[in-house]
């Protein structure tokens, strides 16, 4: 039997989407509570636009971020690029205390960060690096 796992970085996503929301809300407020005779000038309402759009793309690429993992391969997607190795690729897997986020090393030599497990959910963090660790060849 394949056993597959999926990790997300859920506390991540819920952050970056609650940010969204509130400066949404925060320039509807303040657009709207502006004093008698002052409204936002184009360059002004483009640019409350532009941070919030900025906010939210980089919500979008957090929400993408994932890692599985099978008996076959380990993939994950960093944002919007997708990493696709074999367990026989890879020479380690690690996460040092504090880092945010494990490394893959693979045997060619590159390094490649897993963003979808985050250093700061704590012990499911460090259980998902045991659980990458234990399907290394």
């Amino acid at each position: 039997m394949t056993t597959r796992r999926t990790f997300r970085p859920t506390g991540v996503i819920v952050v970056m989407w609650a940010m969204v929301v509130v400066l949404t809300v925060m320039a509807f407020v303040i657009g709207t509570r502006l004093p008698e005779g002052y409204q936002f000038r184009t360059s002004e309402t483009v640019t409350i636009g532009a941070l919030i759009c900025a906010v939210a793309i980089f919500a979008l690429a957090c929400t993408l971020s994932r890692a599985s993992g099978d008996e076959e391969s380990l993939t994950f997607v960093n944002g919007f690029r997708k990493h696709v190795l074999r367990w026989d690729e890879i020479a380690v897997i690690s996460m040092r205390a504090g880092a945010p986020w494990p490394t893959v090393e693979t045997k060619d030599g590159r390094r490649l960060p897993v963003f979808a497990i985050q250093g700061s959910e704590g012990g499911s963090a460090r259980d998902a690096v045991s659980w990458l660790v234990g399907h290394l060849r």
